[in-house]
């Protein structure tokens, strides 16, 4: 059986057109995702190297169907999830994300899945995962003193944070009509996109003409046989060197998702499987009751009290934040636009003029605007330019520039590419 060789990419693809679209669960990259990014990545066969095992030659735009048609619905296994964003740490050890069921009272006391998402952004974490169709999944976050399930069984939705002893409950209005239940709209999707294939998906949204795919070796992932597609950036300005997927040779499902910025260095990204098992699960994972002694938080009652914390209106009608189209949230924000396509883009949202604190005319006690400018000298970058003059905040992949006037400019690209979007927009 011939070895994969690599192959350079090139920057034309007469494909012909999307793959046939087929039954996929929301963990699977959907078929009309994949088909676009066949159809508009420069794709030729590229062949995988040196890497063990020893697989048949496939093309980057077959192994991106191959993903696409997977009809894989039921999966067990163990993952792992780092991230080093390099994300700065602030005052008082407000930076991190903290630990599961860390303490008493607070965000790390709640079992509401808004409050987890946070802490999957730095740091390494073990998840256990569990899918059957489209109506059960599981996911818990597995700590050294705790841990934090997420449960979705038909119509109903669980989270238990053990460390607490908590728990959230959300059942979907108007379930099991037509015969099929769905979750609750509402509920964040960030623990959802925990696994390497949701992470894959994304990659492959953001695939276009400004992007070269090929496939770069194999590997051995969670025991099995894998290809490894190989995505990179053309565009010059952008933070992100690679994305590596790690692609099951037998059923097209996404192993392994590791993301590396252009600056070199560990991954900033890096989710895969250890352990997998694609036989169904048995129906007990998917069941939950609340521990005896648990505090039991309906949804609708955890949501109104985190927007009393953040001062809006726990209200879910049309004037609540639930009852809000993007538009309505965007105008809230001052405008949110999008400034370039692929890699490059940079959102940007206009500022009110009243800009950061310059420290100019303030008093050097303790809570002035003195200690708050020197705070934000001390984690972000003077810069000026046509524009006037801001701060540029940088992490390993995504930087930040906010003007004197408060317009803010944000995007996964480097300080000048930021820079030249202000000047732009002068």
């Amino acid at each position: 059986m011939p070895r994969n060789e690599p192959t350079e990419g090139t920057d034309g693809w007469d494909g012909e057109g999307s793959p046939r679209r087929r039954k996929a669960v929301r963990y699977a990259v959907p078929v009309a995702v994949a088909g676009l990014a066949a159809a508009t990545i420069g794709l030729v066969p590229a062949f995988a190297g040196s890497g063990s095992p020893d697989l048949p030659k496939i093309s980057a735009q077959d192994l991106i169907a191959k993903m696409a048609k997977s009809d894989v619905q039921q999966l067990s296994g163990t993952v792992r999830a780092s991230a080093d964003l390099g994300l700065p740490s602030l005052p008082g050890g407000a930076g991190g994300a903290g630990a599961l069921g860390g303490g008493k009272g607070g965000g790390g006391g709640s079992a509401a899945p808004q409050s987890k998402l946070m802490e999957l952004a730095s740091g390494a974490h073990t998840l256990r995962v569990a899918a059957d169709g489209p109506d059960k999944q599981r996911v818990s976050i597995v700590d050294k003193a705790a841990e934090y399930s997420l449960v979705h069984n038909g119509n109903e939705v669980w989270g238990y944070d053990s460390g607490s002893n908590t728990a959230f409950h959300h059942t979907a209005p108007e379930a099991g009509r037509h015969g099929r239940q769905h979750a609750p709209k509402d509920l964040p999707q960030g623990l959802q996109n925990a696994t390497p294939q949701d992470l894959a998906k994304q990659a492959l949204q953001a695939a276009g003409d400004t992007t070269s795919v090929t496939v770069d070796g194999t590997a051995k992932v969670a025991g099995r046989d894998a290809y490894q597609l190989l995505i990179k950036p053309k565009q010059t300005a952008s933070t992100v060197g690679s994305i590596r997927i790690a692609v099951d040779a037998a059923n097209g499902v996404p192993l392994k998702f590791t993301l590396t910025p252009k600056s070199g260095g560990a991954a900033a990204i890096d989710v895969g499987f250890t352990s997998v098992d694609f036989a169904k699960p048995a129906a007990s994972t998917f069941a939950f009751t609340p521990p005896k002694g648990a505090k039991v938080v309906k949804g609708d009652e955890a949501g109104a009290t985190a927007q009393r914390e953040h001062g809006t209106d726990g209200a879910h009608g049309k004037d609540g934040a639930h009852g809000k189209d993007m538009k309505a949230v965007t105008e809230d924000m001052g405008g949110l636009n999008v400034l370039g396509k692929g890699w490059t883009s940079i959102a940007t949202i206009k500022g009110d003029g009243s800009g950061l604190p310059s420290g100019k005319g303030e008093g050097k006690g303790k809570g002035s605007g003195g200690d708050a400018a020197g705070f934000l000298d001390s984690i972000g970058e003077k810069v000026h330019g046509s524009f006037g003059s801001g701060r540029v905040f940088s992490t390993r992949l995504v930087n930040a520039l906010v003007t004197d006037n408060g317009t803010l400019y944000v995007g996964a690209v480097d300080k000048q590419a930021l820079i030249d979007a202000a000047n732009a927009a002068k």
